[in-house]
């Protein structure tokens, strides 16, 4: 006698759904998984076997996804860091304030989204481990790096160009602005060894005041040339 269909719908394709599903989340388990392990043991320290278990999911699964530990991490920068840019240069576009606010936008909005995240823990260790793996040190460089500093390119170019801004040597004032990001980065990710364990540290009150030193150093003032 064949089975009921109704039995069949309600004994089969949920079990089959449910699969579906734990089938899609395990790229998204895969990555989490491994941006943990990455940013507690360093690349180098992190081994396939461990993101697998840490996922719940065997070692054959995970290389069904990703072929190697390699192609590992690039996808975790990408999901953390690099693949955010199409939505952060969308902000520039709209964003109607000005270029003073902009700046500070910019350095709160990073902090929030990803200073205070365990994303960030990817830029010490590149800043660690980079020299060792230089295939992954260029492609973290080109997906992270340059299109981080192309976007607070254009924001300083338009503060310089709505004469906000003071007509500064962009390549190197940029450097003023990616500074105080990477040591809250270091700080977070250091045992906090970066700062002398007596006065706190307040990430946003501090971000605050490197804004104000970055702004007051690019404002155009009394007796400069266009």
């Amino acid at each position: 006698m064949s089975t009921p269909r109704s039995f069949v719908d309600k004994i089969i394709c949920p079990v089959r759904a449910k699969r579906e599903r734990r089938k899609e989340a395990r790229p998204g388990e895969l990555l989490a998984a491994a941006l943990d392990l990455f940013v507690e043991k360093g690349f180098a320290a992190t081994r396939s076997e461990e993101v697998a278990v840490r996922a719940g999911v065997s070692k054959g699964t995970l290389f069904l996804y990703f072929p190697s530990k390699e192609e590992l991490f690039k996808a975790v920068v990408m999901e953390s860091l690099g693949g955010r840019f199409t939505e952060w240069n969308a902000e520039f576009e709209a964003f109607e304030g000005t270029s003073a606010e902009m700046l500070r936008y910019c350095m709160n909005v990073w902090w929030e989204r990803v200073g205070m995240t365990k994303a960030s823990g990817l830029t010490k260790l590149m800043m660690c481990e980079g020299a060792n793996f230089p295939e992954l040190a260029e492609f973290y460089r080109r997906e992270v790096v340059r299109p981080g500093h192309d976007l607070l390119r254009r924001i300083l170019q338009r503060g310089i160009d709505r004469g906000e801004f003071a007509n500064v040597d962009i390549d190197h004032a940029i450097y003023s602005v990616v500074a105080p990001m990477v040591f809250l980065m270091l700080w977070k990710h250091s045992a906090m060894v970066c700062v002398d364990g007596v006065s706190p540290l307040d990430p946003e009150k501090y971000l605050a005041t490197q804004a104000e030193t970055v702004l007051y150093g690019l404002s155009v003032r009394a007796g400069d040339k266009a």
